[in-house]
């Protein structure tokens, strides 16, 4: 395994003592300074050893690690300041299927029903095949971004 040496410049250190001492933060952002500051082989203070550091800070070794990780790989402000995922989700459904659903919810009820309910959209999308499987959520995410509604008349 990879031994991650955090050394945290005294600008850093003052930072992280701010977060620590002063102010509202979030606990992810309080936990990684402790983290930090604790891990810290500046010379500054002790360096504890990561046993110490989760009873105190009250977060995984693994927690331990991916910090110190993102530190030297990434740098101080992405631990401390993350900005938002840069994973991209591909989306699962087009406007076509987006059309077909609306279609479907307009038309008449099956036989013995008042009207669709979103497991029976999501039943008759999958045996029309216009989709492999759908979820009843997907459907009345669909239908809510649509603002179309099985309750109105």
């Amino acid at each position: 395994m990879i031994k991650y040496t955090v050394t945290l410049t005294k600008e850093e250190r003052e930072e992280l003592e701010t977060i620590i001492s002063k102010g509202t933060h979030s606990v992810s952002k309080v936990k990684n300074a402790m983290i930090l500051l604790s891990c810290d082989e500046s010379g500054y203070a002790t360096k504890y050893p990561n046993k110490v550091i989760s009873d105190i800070a009250r977060v995984s070794m693994k927690t331990i690690d991916r910090v110190k990780k993102k530190f030297v790989e990434e740098g101080f402000d992405a631990v401390m300041y993350p900005g938002k995922s840069k994973r991209i989700y591909a989306k699962k459904f087009d406007g076509e299927l987006e059309a077909h659903l609306v279609a479907l919810c307009c038309s008449e009820a099956p036989s013995g029903y008042a009207k669709w309910s979103l497991r029976l959209l999501a039943d008759k999308m999958v045996e029309l095949q216009y989709v492999d499987e759908i979820s009843h959520e997907s459907v009345r995410q669909i239908l809510k971004k649509t603002n179309l509604s099985l309750g109105k008349v």
